[in-house]
């Protein structure tokens, strides 16, 4: 395991007084700022350090994009779909730019990690004021000083990556958070581009998360969910911590009741993480395990390095050991050369499995990748009708999943509450993260609230209050 390297805390307060002192001259302005974040939790987590960073500096978050003095665009690159719109959200702006001189405009996150990508989109918009990739998250202050004192800047940086610790944080909630444990991806999947936007498997040190951990249950959070592309893959090297011991320290920590995490490679899943998830209480009882394919061909090809038949004995040994597991996945139809039999044994595998989530998409090639040059790529109908098709499929298993909890109890944390029906309805998750509706207004919100399932709904169950 390469040695983690962290940047020194006077490089970052570097960065963050530039911005500050410039702030301070450009007092009176009355910057506001607004981010739109693509993509996955990662992403949002790291909106949420941008978040931080721009509130030192003195800005405040804008009550609607409208209102913004600075449009920040936080991208993804996984998907074709999110650049296209990317793209074409940034072009609209083009007029609003010309009546609002005074409007900043950045872009940042994996897409611009891709150079050519941020080149392009640097050249094509002249009114975008900044761009920069993911290596430069804890410049970003001393970026954006450049940028108010007039320059335009460009800052794409080739790194595998660093750790960069200390950076301020505005938490978009209140009871429940992400924490950061690795950044980057060592796996090199043939049609996936995180490795080379998020650089390679980097982990923080165990006692800096336990010491967050600890000072989010201070501030009255409950519930925490690790973050990585691949959390299983978790180590150390300093005193040899791997993932399931790391959820055992974190377990220690007093306030903290829920401990989730995310995303879980099959290959790496161990044992020992089993076991954890099966002893340890505070473990929540889900997983949410990518699959991407039934074939056995296709997995090769994606380079995935697991069968379906190693899959399925870890669904079956979860399964044993842990207690109302529930399990989510991720699946991508139309990969190069996939044929109609490859497939039908994806179809087989989720009626075998019975998901209680399938995130499913189309394959997009994505520019330097192997799979982006392969031959043999499927024709978009084709790709959209096995799509259809299997999203018939999951709904239709997870309609007979989901009738087994009629009648069971369980602990609800409450996320929010919708009005749109005749009366207030509260909403939360079991702790397998299976979400139950039940009669409850917004001052449920953040509380812990034991209900009976009466019924099902669409993709969730409905309960009822049990006192």
């Amino acid at each position: 395991m390469r040695k983690t390297v962290e940047v020194p805390p006077e490089e970052l307060q570097k960065s963050l007084e530039a911005s500050a002192s410039l702030m301070k001259e450009l007092e009176g302005r009355g910057f506001q700022y607004y981010i739109e974040s693509y993509g996955c939790q990662m992403n949002d987590h790291d909106a949420e350090k941008l978040s931080g960073m721009l509130q030192t500096c003195g800005f405040s978050p804008a009550p609607s994009k409208e209102e913004a003095t600075l449009l920040l665009f936080n991208t993804c690159c996984v998907r074709e779909h999110a650049e296209k719109r990317v793209f074409g959200n940034i072009g609209a702006l083009k007029k609003r730019k010309e009546n609002e001189p005074g409007l900043l405009i950045g872009v940042c996150g994996c897409m611009m990690q891709q150079r050519e990508v941020a080149e392009r989109l640097f050249k094509r918009f002249p009114f975008v004021d900044l761009v920069f990739g993911t290596h430069e998250l804890h410049h970003f202050p001393l970026l954006l000083s450049r940028t108010l004192a007039g320059e335009r800047v460009f800052s794409v940086r080739e790194s595998d990556g660093e750790i960069v610790e200390g950076l301020p944080v505005v938490r978009g909630g209140s009871f429940s958070t992400f924490v950061t444990i690795m950044y980057g991806c060592n796996n090199f999947c043939s049609y996936c581009i995180v490795p080379y936007v998020r650089g390679r498997e980097r982990s923080r040190a165990p006692e800096n998360i336990v010491a967050e951990v600890r000072s989010l249950a201070e501030r009255g959070f409950r519930e925490i969910t690790l973050l990585g592309q691949n959390v299983n893959s978790y180590a150390y090297a300093d005193d040899g911590v791997d993932f399931p011991e790391l959820l055992r320290r974190v377990s220690t920590v007093e306030g903290i009741e829920r401990i989730r995490f995310m995303t879980s490679h099959p290959k790496d899943l161990s044992p020992r993480l089993i076991e954890a998830m099966a002893t340890l209480p505070k473990v929540c009882n889900h997983i949410h395990l990518p699959v991407q394919s039934g074939s056995n061909r296709i997995l090769s090809e994606m380079n995935r390095r697991y069968t379906r038949e190693k899959y399925l004995g870890l669904v079956e040994d979860i399964r044993a050991a842990v207690d109302g597991v529930e399990l989510t996945t991720d699946i991508i139809v139309g990969f190069p050369g996939e044929t109609e039999e490859d497939f039908e044994e994806t179809l087989a595998l989720v009626r075998q499995v019975g998901f209680s989530a399938a995130y499913t998409f189309m394959y997009s090639p994505r520019l330097g990748t192997r799979a982006a040059e392969m031959e043999n790529q499927v024709p978009e109908e084709v790709k959209k009708d096995r799509l259809l098709r299997l999203n018939a499929c999951s709904a239709e298993q997870l309609k007979v999943g989901n009738q087994k909890y009629i009648g069971q109890e369980g602990t609800v944390l409450v996320e929010g509450c919708d009005r749109r029906e005749k009366a207030p309805m509260a909403y939360g998750k079991l702790t397998n993260f299976k979400m139950v509706y039940f009669p409850g207004d917004a001052g449920l919100i953040g509380s812990m609230r034991h209900v009976r399932i009466t019924g099902i709904q669409n993709n969730s169950l409905i309960g009822e209050p049990v006192e």
